[in-house]
């Protein structure tokens, strides 16, 4: 069973009266940084500021002052006879968050990914043009990096769509692209990385070729593996694994809901093309995933190819009660077990999965509902 740990305020709602904007207190992105003492400390985000907090437990309080009586009202010095060694009692376990430092004013555009270094000291933030090197001690200044705005912005053909650190390389990082495109970056070559190290494309099969080509091929997440050897992106209608050392094309592919490609035309109507779908690697690196519509989220395994369709509902919300897999068939006949594919609820997505990094454990967000899942072995 478990329970909340610690709800804290991340971000207010603000305006910005230059713009006459509301700068909205959602979250974008959340990131942990390692832990070098028995706090945690993690970077939270919204279109424009981000911050880092401290989060710390606190299961005991000092008692026994010699100036200060138990309700913490100073005393009279001269009321006080013997002196006392103050120490400390148990109590009720706290969490408390606080914020250290508040980075601001460097984005102009909404920022869409945050990712640590390696070194566990600087960080990057993207937003749709430009990515930003920070230094986690210093708020008051950043280092633009990779600007992609052209001097007429009737020019602009792409966004950047998402952004990450390599997991051991701190000097190698890559954005993803609104073009389907995954551009590795190093900083060692020159301060400004417009000039990528390397270009990681598909080309795009004429067979398949239509009036949304271009918005389901735009990248919404890339994930480095924990060997740091590939990378994983997803886009609308497909997960990709990339070999570092081959840029021409990737080399596995995952369909996540192919059935859906007859049916892009309603799902550009009712802006379902656009949602963002993230994707994560296992501990391990074999298994990745991802999620899709009526609270599905699919699994691959990498090496016996093999993938699962699970679904994430209130009936599943028994302890130990063991998922069955989910089938969407397109027409025709529907077995028992099959969901048609005009049944399917878009309203509810599964945008955010994570995996833990040692056990085989997913966090899969669903809504307003987060489901936690296990291995049965």
């Amino acid at each position: 069973e478990y329970n909340v740990y610690s709800t804290f305020q991340s971000h207010e709602p603000e305006f910005d009266y230059l713009k006459s904007l509301e700068i909205e207190e959602k979250i974008n992105k959340i990131r942990w940084l390692k832990r070098t003492n028995p706090a945690n400390f993690l970077l939270s985000t919204n279109d424009k500021t981000i911050k880092l907090w401290k989060v710390t437990e606190r299961d005991k309080r000092p008692e026994g002052y010699n100036l200060k009586d138990e309700s913490g009202l100073m005393r009279d010095p001269t009321n006080v006879t013997s002196l006392r060694v103050p120490s400390f009692k148990p109590m009720e376990l706290m969490v408390e968050a606080s914020p250290r430092r508040i980075f601001a004013n460097a984005h102009t555009y909404h920022i869409n990914s945050i990712s640590v270094n390696s070194d566990q000291e600087t960080y990057l933030s993207a937003d749709d043009l430009r990515i930003n090197l920070w230094h986690l001690e210093v708020t008051d200044q950043s280092f633009n990096i990779v600007d992609i705005k052209p001097a007429n912005m009737e020019e602009l053909t792409e966004v950047i769509t998402a952004a990450e650190f390599h997991p051991h390389e701190c000097n190698l990082f890559v954005y993803s692209s609104s073009k389907g495109t995954i551009r590795l970056c190093d900083m060692r070559e020159q301060a400004l990385c417009d000039k990528h190290a390397k270009l990681f494309e598909e080309p795009e099969d004429p067979t398949n070729r239509s009036f949304f080509s271009e918005i389901i091929s735009s990248i919404s997440d890339v994930k480095f593996s924990h060997n740091g050897r590939y990378m994983v992106t997803r886009d609308y209608l497909s997960i990709k694994v990339w070999d570092l050392l081959m840029e021409t094309k990737p080399i596995e592919t995952y369909q996540v809901h192919e059935y859906l490609r007859s049916k892009l035309c309603s799902l550009y109507e009712n802006d379902c093309i656009f949602d963002k779908f993230e994707c994560s690697w296992s501990g391990d690196d074999r298994h990745i995933m991802t999620g899709s519509y009526n609270n599905f989220y699919r699994m691959f395994d990498r090496e016996a190819k093999r993938d699962t369709t699970l679904e994430a509902c209130r009936e599943n919300m028994k302890p130990r009660t063991i998922l069955k897999p989910r089938k969407v068939c397109t027409g025709g006949k529907r077995k028992k077990e099959e969901i048609n594919v005009d049944c399917l609820d878009f309203n509810k997505k599964i945008l955010h999965t994570a995996w833990h990094p040692l056990e085989n454990i997913l966090a899969v967000a669903a809504t307003n509902n987060l489901y936690i899942f296990q291995s049965k072995d």
